[in-house]
């Protein structure tokens, strides 16, 4: 199946219906914001690769977890009561960002975040659209993540830690906060286990195309994000299912 040559001119991308069998849309672009913004809301993100030219994806699964759905299950529960961090939204985001590249992960000898993809999600966040769940812990950033928000779609990008449980309290935290903002999908893209724990889920990538149309029609505007005040510690365990 042949694959789509993005031009320089618009930031049009073809139907993620018509991915190869490995789930790319795309060759070629940029990162400009307007590109970027037009991929996450038709389901596409960006996947760079060294030695390979910009290739854009639709994987035949997503892993999406529904934010009224969150589950906690018994050991990250008893971290959450110890109320170990401070949690934050939007105070740090070219912080998070940053560490999200250059923090170290158990098998993986590089990142995908490049300099230039950074420089853009910067950019997305000064426009109110990128955003980041911040883990504090003595007046210190110990862990957290950030994504794109488009409507009621959360697309996570990346997350790092720099204190156990740091980065799963904060993403805990923001599916709750999301949960009362009525946000209907939180996008992963790709299966880890910590997002198995907290329920995410495999689905199909046409499912998936029908819920984002429906999640990135509702009416919700860019703009830096606040926690509501009886979130900063931490999930309100009450309103997670617990196992």
């Amino acid at each position: 199946m042949p694959v789509y040559l993005l031009n320089d001119d618009d930031c049009a991308f073809p139907d993620p219906c018509h991915a190869d069998r490995n789930g790319v849309v795309a060759v070629g672009g940029d990162f400009r914001p307007e590109r970027l913004l037009a991929a996450y809301a038709h389901g596409i993100f960006p996947w760079p690769c060294e030695g390979y030219p910009l290739l854009w994806h639709s994987p035949p699964e997503r892993f999406v977890l529904r934010p009224a759905e969150l589950r906690i299950n018994r050991s990250l529960a008893k971290a959450i009561r110890r109320r170990p961090f401070e949690i934050r939204l939007d105070t740090a985001f070219a912080d998070v960002i940053a560490a999200c590249q250059s923090v170290p992960r158990p098998g993986q000898p590089g990142t995908w975040l490049t300099d230039e993809l950074r420089a853009a999600f910067t950019e997305l966040h000064r426009r109110g659209w990128a955003h980041s769940a911040e883990a504090w812990q003595n007046g210190v950033l110990v862990g957290g993540l950030y994504g794109l928000a488009i409507g009621g779609m959360f697309c996570g990008e990346s997350m790092f830690a720099r204190a156990d449980n740091a980065s799963k309290i904060a993403l805990a935290t923001l599916c709750q906060q999301l949960a009362r903002w009525q946000f209907t999908l939180l996008d992963a893209q790709v299966p880890t286990p910590h997002l198995a724990a907290l329920g995410a889920k495999p689905m199909p990538r046409a499912r998936f195309l029908q819920e984002v149309a429906r999640a990135t029609a509702l009416p919700v505007p860019p703009g830096p994000w606040r926690l509501d005040a009886a979130l900063q510690d931490g999930p309100v365990l009450a309103a997670a299912a617990t196992k």
